[in-house]
């Protein structure tokens, strides 16, 4: 039961990190490795990301979210990060909801798991808008370490190495910044490459 509970909840995060991700994934004003300003709108699953769009509506229209977006729609989420918001998602990618094990996506869209992949989703959710560059200086302020209090009441823990933010969720495990500062209407996102779980 807890091996499937924690996939089911693996399953949900990822989910939620993607729709947040199109959502969020919008205007890039800089990123983490490297000055990103003056750059067009970024470009998500094959499709252009629009400043004037919230986090749903750029999502549903990536290629590589269309679990983030089925995930978004089974939690009853679609309201919520369609809504002025703001918030600022950590968003896996396809290829990081495919480390999950097998049926885990499947098993967590399932009616029942509702509560189950709200909370995952939310864990990769924080209130208000943080760019990488307030994002640092948290994790310089905090002497290598910033906790951040995420929408579903737990914690993540970004810190620094080889110049690029990493997240340590409550289990232990970890996931790297791939693409940061993507602003959209309601917030901005940070790509992640792996699914952050919640206790």
């Amino acid at each position: 039961m807890n091996s499937n509970l924690t996939k089911k909840a693996l399953a949900l995060a990822a989910a939620m990190a993607f729709a947040l991700t199109l959502t969020t994934m919008i205007t890039p004003t800089s990123a983490f490795a490297g000055g990103m300003k003056g750059m067009k709108n970024p470009m998500v699953g094959g499709h252009e990301m629009f400043p004037t769009k919230n986090i749903v509506e750029n999502a549903v229209n990536s290629e590589d979210h269309t679990t983030l977006v089925a995930a978004v729609k089974a939690a009853g989420l679609v309201d919520t990060l369609s809504s002025a918001g703001p918030f600022t998602v950590f968003a896996p990618t396809n290829e990081a909801f495919a480390k999950l094990p097998a049926g885990t996506v499947d098993t967590l869209l399932k009616p029942e798991n509702k509560a189950l992949l709200t909370k995952i989703l939310t864990y990769h959710v924080v209130a208000g808008t943080v760019s990488s560059k307030e994002l640092v200086k948290m994790i310089k302020a905090g002497k290598g370490k910033a906790v951040l209090n995420t929408v579903s009441g737990g914690k993540l823990t970004a810190s620094l190495s080889g110049g690029k933010v990493i997240l340590t969720d409550e289990k232990g495990g970890t996931a790297t910044v791939t693409q940061a500062d993507v602003f959209q209407s309601n917030g901005v996102i940070h790509v992640i490459d792996g699914v952050v779980q919640p206790n």
